[in-house]
């Protein structure tokens, strides 16, 4: 959740470190840092908030003058929001600097073990165990004691290093948290995202579990928990650059909604061919589809969302029976998994701690994986029996909308493949299914150029306090989502309720004027959602209704409706999820929110 950035090289550090941490503002954070080697000690300059104080702080990186360095980015866990706080954390003599992602479980026992030897800590960190720690085994050799501190902590981490005895090196380890090193023509770069230091190399090294780099200047040596080098291949990165720079909008969320027509039609053309669904990066035989006992759809957050949707499209089209779980209850409920089941995992950032866990227990026991993910190189992606990827790009903002839109895509390919190997529809459906899904990006556009409509609708609701999403089947699957989106962007409370609950307890929150969006694109369900709007609107509710293009005697019952084109059952959410993305967007403008970063949120959440 946290950001790591570290160089060395030839040109000064601070300003690069300044760079890339703020090209990794989108994870979350609430204090920023950096250590830079000046020459003759490690000087460190941190603060609580947003970055431009730390930027202010050091005149843009002018005052801590040195080419090698680290910086940071803290979302807090261990310790509140502070300078002392923020990282990077020093050893007892400042000699080692070190900044750290995810958590370190047995922090409590290193620190009572070194107070007990005479050290002090000063912050509440975790992260200030592991500088105590290395100090406590550093005879001289960085290597030795990284490699003894990896083998004593326990958790998740993600660690840049310097050592003041060695100031032409950069440390980097890692253990189930995200990080990369690359190497350009200035000198050598880590970090915990590509998009850190895209502006200066393409060519980049995953460091896999329990690795160590060393940077300099001339290049990067890994090695393994032996202390033995290790051959690493790079990947070159394609993703135009262009891509994490707002382009002209106010904000990363808008530009990313504008772009879901290009990623679903990036997701999905290659994977066309003549009206029939060809997925090429599926080693599944036709054999191998039609034993599929039971599927386990295993994600967080909004991708938990796209997987409740799909578990109608995968059920009624396939005819699979699915299982849908939040990721971090899948291992506690110890499942029942059988060697014919099939677990998908679903994840943007293809980092998500409690999804890459649940990843690794189904392996642990036998069973197939498939990961839909949208970052090449992520742990997911390299740990998953097979990998469908979502060619979403860069996804800057906290709260997901391309990423979302293509993983919905990715379901409705896998449900028209399975269903076609295992006999449930005709070649003339699989094209039908294919052609609607060939209209889906115009049609998305068409409803992000009604956005003046929805503005002004959102306006209203600036001040709301509640507001309630009722929907029935996939439409209910669409309220989770619109929900989700309103609440973590603008911090109005808001829940969504299978449109049949609301007898059982939920409509007696309802009071005169309270919002509830109605979604109905499911004809089977269409009279039953007109109802439960008769009967919230009798108790004052006003309703927004998002329906289909012809179903006009929604006016009736609505006080607002807003239309989506015709489509396929199955595919509504793609379209009904656009309005929502927008309404939730500009009631957060609205209210003067931070909508790229709300508070408290980090886009990869690579903790538990």
């Amino acid at each position: 959740m946290c950001g790591i950035v570290g160089y060395i090289g030839d040109d000064q550090a601070a300003p690069i470190l300044l760079d890339g941490l703020e090209k990794l503002e989108y994870r979350g954070y609430d204090s920023a840092g950096i250590a830079v080697f000046d020459g003759k000690q490690i000087e460190i300059k941190k603060a609580k908030g947003r970055l431009k104080v730390l930027e202010e702080l050091t005149h843009d990186g002018a005052n801590m003058p040195g080419v090698v360095g680290i910086g940071h980015t803290r979302w807090a866990t261990h310790g509140e929001p502070s300078d002392i706080n923020a990282h990077p954390q020093y050893n007892k003599d400042k000699t080692i600097a070190v900044v750290h992602n995810g958590i370190i479980e047995n922090y409590q026992k290193i620190k009572d073990k070194l107070t007990a030897k005479g050290y002090k800590f000063i912050s509440e960190t975790d992260t200030e165990s592991v500088a105590q720690l290395l100090d406590y085994y550093y005879e001289g050799n960085p290597l030795e004691a990284i490699i003894k501190v990896m083998q004593r902590i326990e958790g998740s981490y993600s660690l840049g290093i310097l050592f003041a005895d060695h100031p032409d090196k950069v440390y980097a380890a890692r253990k189930d948290s995200p990080l990369v090193a690359g190497i350009a023509d200035d000198g050598s770069y880590i970090a915990s995202d590509v998009t850190a230091i895209l502006k200066h190399t393409r060519d980049v090294y995953y460091i896999d579990n329990q690795e160590i780099a060393c940077l300099t200047k001339e290049g990067i040596t890994f090695f393994n928990m032996d202390g033995e080098p290790v051959q690493k291949e790079s990947k070159h990165i394609d993703w135009d650059a262009n891509a994490a720079e707002k382009g002209g909008y106010e904000h990363f969320m808008l530009k990313e909604m504008y772009e879901q027509p290009k990623t679903v039609r990036d997701t999905m053309s290659p994977r066309i061919r003549k009206g029939h669904v060809v997925i090429d990066d599926l080693k599944m035989s036709d054999d191998d589809i039609r034993n599929i006992g039971r599927l386990h759809i295993v994600a967080c957050g909004s991708a938990y969302h796209t997987g409740v949707t799909a578990k109608y499209v995968y059920e009624e089209m396939a005819r699979i029976p699915t299982d849908v779980d939040v990721a971090s209850e899948f291992r506690y409920r110890d499942p029942i998994l059988d060697k014919n089941d099939l677990v998908l995992i679903i994840s943007q950032s293809g980092e998500t701690a409690d999804t890459l866990a649940a990843l690794r227990l189904a392996k642990e026991k036998g069973i197939r994986t498939l990961a839909i993910v949208n970052v090449v190189g992520s742990s997911i992606a390299r740990e998953a029996d097979e990998v469908m990827y979502t060619w979403a790009g860069p996804e800057i903002a906290v709260a997901t909308t391309k990423a979302y839109s293509a993983q919905l895509i990715c379901h409705y390919l896998l449900a028209i493949r399975f269903a076609r190997a295992r006999g449930e529809i005709t070649d003339e459906q699989e094209q039908a299914y294919v052609a609607d899904l060939e209209k889906l990006p115009d049609q998305i556009d068409m409803l992000l150029n009604n956005k003046k409509k929805i503005q002004k609708f959102a306006n209203r609701y600036i001040g709301a306090k509640d507001i309630f999403f009722i929907g029935r089947g996939i439409d209910y699957a669409i309220s989770m989502e619109g929900s989700l989106k309103l609440k973590e962007i603008s911090y109005i409370h808001s829940e969504a309720y299978p449109a049949g609950e609301l007898k059982h307890g939920t409509i007696s929150l309802i009071e005169d004027g309270t919002l509830v969006a109605a979604i109905a694109t499911q004809k089977k369900l269409y009279p039953k959602t007109v109802s439960n709007i008769v009967e919230v609107k009798t108790r004052g509710a006003f309703v927004l209704a998002v329906t289909n293009e012809g179903d006009t005697d929604m006016e009736e019952h609505a006080d607002y409706v807003i239309y989506i084109p015709q489509t396929n059952q199955y595919f509504t959410n793609s379209l009904a999820i656009i309005p929502l993305q927008l309404f939730a967007y500009y009631v957060a403008v609205g209210k003067g929110c931070d909508v790229d970063k709300p508070r408290n949120l980090a886009k990869s959440v690579t903790v538990e």
